[in-house]
């Protein structure tokens, strides 16, 4: 992995992304703790075109987004649009809003529509993603919902953004679904996993938790990943001296020169 490879997930600065001029200066911050990549979410509303604009003067690309649920499944040629003004090749179903994935119909159902979506973007050059949570990994017959939303998806139309704190939440192996992934891995989130001194599991700085880096790194770029997006959904103090403290630790150890 290299240092450029990494980005910020900007869903942890959401409450400092409002307004165009939040997102500038949060932007300029971002690229002065290092990262040069950013995957844009839980922004509020900007034009396009400025925000093209603001990243280029601060030299961040646009790596991928995530865009609504709802809209990635019903106006997947709108998703399209929006990935060609800001650049962008990669975007991410971010959560399975009112689907059932306790029913196998349902799952079933979600998969030909992603399928369908997916397939729109690829026409435009551009690759649908899965990021998934822990309740993926229900199980339906045996198998976890994640494993039959892959199997039923084809890699073409749906690839993978696995999120490691939520695999682990979910009783999974990040380094397992990495190797699972195994060309169908453009980019994951990466997000540590602590323990508190109350035994409540939480979000931490990449370093100060329990994953295992230097395997989930080492699978994930074997199975061709692109983008390394640091994650923090909740943080104990100021966002950005958390985002700072991930990049000291991912810079120092797990980048290779």
């Amino acid at each position: 992995m290299k240092i450029h490879q990494v980005a910020v997930q900007l869903f942890t600065l959401r409450d400092h992304l409002k307004t165009p001029a939040d997102i500038a200066a949060s932007l300029k911050k971002v690229r002065a703790l290092g990262y040069q990549a950013v995957q844009v979410s839980g922004m509020g509303p900007i034009p396009e075109s400025e925000l093209v604009k603001i990243c280029r003067d601060n030299g961040l690309t646009i790596c991928a987004t995530h865009e609504g649920s709802d809209k990635i499944l019903n106006e997947p040629r709108q998703v399209a649009e929006r990935l060609t003004k800001l650049n962008c090749k990669i975007t991410a179903y971010p959560y399975p809003s009112n689907i059932n994935l306790s029913s196998r119909e349902a799952v079933t159902d979600l998969c030909r529509r992603l399928n369908a979506a997916g397939q729109i973007l690829q026409a435009a050059g551009q690759t649908l993603c899965y990021h998934n949570h822990h309740h993926e990994f229900q199980r339906i017959a045996g198998k976890p919902v994640l494993e039959i939303i892959y199997a039923e998806t084809d890699p073409r139309y749906l690839q993978g953004e696995p999120d490691t704190y939520w695999i682990q939440h979910g009783g999974g192996d990040p380094v397992a679904w990495c190797q699972r992934l195994h060309g169908r891995l453009p980019i994951i989130h990466l997000k540590d996993y602590t323990v508190s001194a109350e035994s409540k599991v939480g979000f931490c700085e990449i370093g100060n938790g329990n994953l295992d880096w230097k395997r989930i790194i080492a699978a994930a770029e074997a199975a061709g990943c692109q983008w390394f997006a640091v994650e923090q959904d909740s943080c104990p103090g100021d966002p950005f001296d958390s985002l700072r403290q991930s990049f000291a630790y991912i810079s120092a150890n797990l980048c290779s020169k």
